[in-house]
């Protein structure tokens, strides 16, 4: 990317955003954290379905106050936001606080998802570099793996012996960090034509299901990839540490596991460039989409053995990481520019509820055990996988 650019301001800001924000010392220990509150599988779920509930809320209306005030102004919101539903976890002992803070960290995101994508791309735009979209999103994404490797130690090793004054510690580190994450947003820069749309608000929703009918690819898209994300990244993440501990790993070895995957995650999204060069997106949708059903084929039959777990855990780190960068340059090249935000926020909407629905029928099947979970968690990613992507469509838009 071209040196000295709006693009590379914000890309450089937001990575130092993201570093900062992405500091949660709680995260490697977070089932666990789970566990040592009251809660059990299915109740984690839960904390899920009403973290999918808060980005239900809040999508449309985020991505209609970026489009119309810009993305700076929703990042800050949704960054202080973040803090606040962090903080309710000090005093979470009851199922309710974590519901709290999980509506609360799902509104948070919402403030977020649509507005970085439509920052990202139209910055891009304003030096002819749009092609660069996954590239750019790639290293933004790198961050949050930079930081983790210290993070993940740092965490499991203060909770080794899984208190309450430990748990409290990781939270009251994270808001800190969280807090420089506020300061550096306001740095960031709006390009010239985003967070300029000053038409009637049905309007603005109406264009952007507008833009979704006239390119239905942009929505089976986006399905292939929730589908498949919802199962191989939202659920298996909420439990990696407690399989981890159930296959006999120590606790304070669960960080250095989730350190090394942090590495390999950092050096897979600066790469993600050099793949799509070489490899045609679509294929990589393809190709990792099946191959996260299979890996959690193999984590329900075989999580107990220690070096099977983590070699699908390094197989699910790749998947995650390649997947969402590869599709966000794939819709962004066909997303009207007035209202990317919003239509991004309207696609958002359909995998809140595809979280909802998924969540809730996982959370019933929790209850006989982790091997059911996580086969029935590998089906919904096989049919996500298998979602269909034109090929010709996608040029055809994009040659528009």
């Amino acid at each position: 990317m071209k040196i000295g650019t709006l693009a590379a301001r914000n890309i450089r800001i937001l990575f130092w955003a993201e570093l900062f924000g992405s500091i949660r010392f709680l995260q490697p220990v977070l089932a666990l954290f789970y566990f040592a509150r009251g809660l059990d599988e299915s109740l984690i779920l839960w904390v899920m379905i009403f973290w999918s509930t808060g980005v239900l809320i809040g999508e449309i209306p985020t991505g209609m106050f970026a489009d119309r005030y810009g993305a700076k102004l929703s990042f800050i919101i949704g960054a202080i936001l973040s803090i606040i539903s962090h903080s309710l976890l000090i005093w979470a002992y009851d199922p309710w606080l974590f519901f709290s803070s999980s509506i609360l960290s799902g509104l948070a995101v919402t403030f977020f998802s649509g507005s970085d994508e439509a920052l990202i791309y139209e910055s891009l735009k304003e030096s002819n570099e749009e092609d660069k979209m996954d590239h750019a999103l790639g290293i933004i994404q790198s961050a949050q793996f930079v930081v983790t490797i210290g993070v993940l130690i740092i965490g499991s090793i203060i909770a080794k012996d899984l208190t309450n004054n430990q748990f409290n510690l990781l939270i009251v580190l994270g808001i800190a960090f969280q807090s420089v994450q506020v300061g550096l947003l306001f740095f960031v820069q709006n390009p010239s034509n985003h967070g300029t749309y000053q038409e009637n608000p049905f309007q603005q929703v109406k264009e952007g299901l507008h833009a979704i009918k006239k390119s239905p690819q942009v929505l089976w898209m986006f399905l292939n990839i929730t589908l498949v994300f919802i199962p191989t990244a939202a659920i298996f993440d909420n439990f990696s540490d407690k399989l981890l501990s159930d296959a006999g790993l120590p606790v304070y070895l669960i960080g250095t596991v989730f350190a090394c995957l942090a590495i390999l995650s950092f050096f897979i999204s600066r790469s993600i460039g050099w793949m799509t060069a070489r490899i045609s997106r679509i294929t990589l949708l393809y190709a990792t989409g099946a191959l996260g059903a299979i890996c959690l084929m193999f984590v329900a039959l075989y999580r107990e053995t220690l070096w099977v777990l983590l070699l699908m855990m390094v197989l699910l780190r790749f998947i995650r990481t390649v997947r969402y960068p590869v599709y966000a340059q794939l819709a962004n090249d066909i997303i009207p520019s007035h209202v990317r935000a919003t239509t991004i926020s309207l696609l958002s909407i359909i995998d809140s509820v595809c979280d909802l629905v998924i969540f809730a029928s996982i959370s019933g099947i929790a209850m006989y055990g982790f091997e059911k979970m996580f086969l029935a968690a590998a089906g919904i990613a096989l049919i996500g996988s298998l979602i269909p992507i034109r090929a010709d469509l996608i040029r055809n838009n994009n040659e528009k």
